[in-house]
């Protein structure tokens, strides 16, 4: 009797665990009005707008957004970001340093996304860079001051360009906050992505398993 009553207060608990658990939800590819989603670390699977699947639905996209409803609540995501959902709380990514995934797209590149003065940018995973690097336009809509940083001159595939290194006080990679972090503005509009570069790698864990990127903060 008394081992029964623990099978179902086992079975009871299981239950409960289930109901209460977070709905996380990773974006992995955008299309026009199609998504291509990991739910709860399986798939990838392809939502087409207005589907529904293991309760989360899919209400539009395009190559940049998706909008979707997850345990209810309407979430805006963008490519190689993520939604953990629970049924009293929604927070974007996760707590601040949680780990970050990033799945590779259909060249094998890793893209996320990053902020630096409140300024959103998506990045991509280059371990060739050896500081994070951005292009002069991006520096300014940043609102990062570098008339005074450090001159170099840059070799890039069509030949020497002018950049200059400086030291961002704080940088954010989806929940992952770095601090003091030497980054490379290089006049004109290229690279016409950050380049998430060894001064940020270097501080990061990197594993990587087939098509998944996990990032987390060393120190």
């Amino acid at each position: 009797m008394i081992e029964m009553k623990s099978i179902l207060l086992i079975i009871g608990l299981s239950v409960a665990i289930q109901a209460f658990a977070d709905t996380q939800v990773n974006v992995v590819g955008l299309f026009n009005n199609k998504a291509l989603v990991m739910i709860n670390n399986t798939g990838p699977h392809t939502l087409t707008a207005g589907q529904t699947k293991n309760g989360v639905k899919l209400l539009s996209s395009n190559s940049d957004i998706a909008t979707l409803v997850i345990e209810g609540k309407r979430q805006m995501l963008r490519m190689g970001q993520a939604a953990s959902v629970g049924a009293n709380t929604a927070s974007l990514d996760g707590e601040v340093n949680s780990p970050v995934n990033l799945y590779a797209d259909k060249s094998g590149h890793f893209f996320g996304d990053l902020k630096i003065n409140g300024a959103s940018f998506k990045y991509v995973v280059d371990t060739g860079a050896t500081n994070v690097t951005m292009n002069s336009a991006d520096a300014k809509y940043a609102k990062i001051d570098y008339a005074n940083g450090q001159k170099v001159n840059m070799a890039t595939a069509n030949g020497n360009v002018l950049a200059t290194n400086v030291t961002v006080n704080t940088l954010y990679i989806g929940t992952i906050v770095l601090n003091n972090v030497n980054v490379t503005i290089v006049e004109g509009g290229s690279p016409p992505f950050v380049l998430l570069g060894m001064s940020a790698q270097n501080r990061l864990n990197i594993k990587r398993e087939n098509a998944l990127m996990t990032l987390s903060k060393k120190y």
